[in-house]
């Protein structure tokens, strides 16, 4: 399902494949030769939110590729995303591969030839070097990325809180312990979002 957002629409181009139940929202360029398979979602966010495909990029069952508003997504070519993989206002090199379950997260930047392994996890602003492989489960963190066991939460933290993540999700500084941001942040994701309101279904 193709889905004109912010007044963009996909631009897929004709050797491209696009699943029935997919769907491709806004500015979004699919290469050539790619393939966004069932249940995928591919959507740019707002007029600076850009997702970009590249050549025989595969996006698999169930995957998300966000574009957000001053963090597009850039995928290049003969790029695997796997099922339920989640990449969100990032950058990813050619010939990367994405497992199951992956994630990265806004302002992250893939070198070529990197592999991500089944459920790993790259943080905001992380950078995972040319080649780099991130096992099975395991969280890449800062610029240059270090690799850690998810049971490793301290050593994790102590770089994570100086990337920024709530200042990079939410627009917002970390609250002091015992308050939440949960109100003034789902305020903020509750009017973003409500820009699909206006969204239109651009027939096939």
């Amino acid at each position: 399902m193709l889905i004109k957002h912010a007044g963009k629409q996909p631009q897929v181009h004709e050797s491209a494949y696009v699943a029935p139940n997919a769907v491709v929202s806004g500015d979004v360029t699919v290469g050539p030769g790619a393939r966004i398979l069932f249940g995928a979602v591919v959507t740019a966010e707002g007029a600076t939110g850009q997702v970009v495909l590249g050549r025989d990029c595969i996006v698999m069952e169930n995957a998300v590729v966000r574009g957000r508003v001053g963090r597009p997504c850039r995928v290049g070519d003969s790029v695997l995303i796997g099922p339920h993989a989640h990449l969100n206002g990032c950058e990813i090199g050619d010939r990367v591969f994405v497992a199951t379950g992956a994630s990265v997260f806004p302002g992250a930047r893939i070198g070529e030839d990197a592999e991500l392994r089944i459920n790993a996890v790259v943080h905001i602003n992380t950078v995972v070097g040319n080649g780099q492989t991130l096992p099975i489960g395991w969280v890449a963190v800062g610029n240059p990325a270090q690799s850690f066991s998810p049971d490793r939460h301290e050593e994790i933290w102590a770089i994570q809180k100086e990337l920024g993540f709530t200042r990079e999700a939410f627009g917002l500084e970390r609250p002091a312990h015992g308050e939440s941001l949960m109100p003034e942040a789902m305020r903020i994701y509750s009017e973003r979002f409500g820009a699909h309101q206006g969204d239109r279904v651009i027939d096939p």
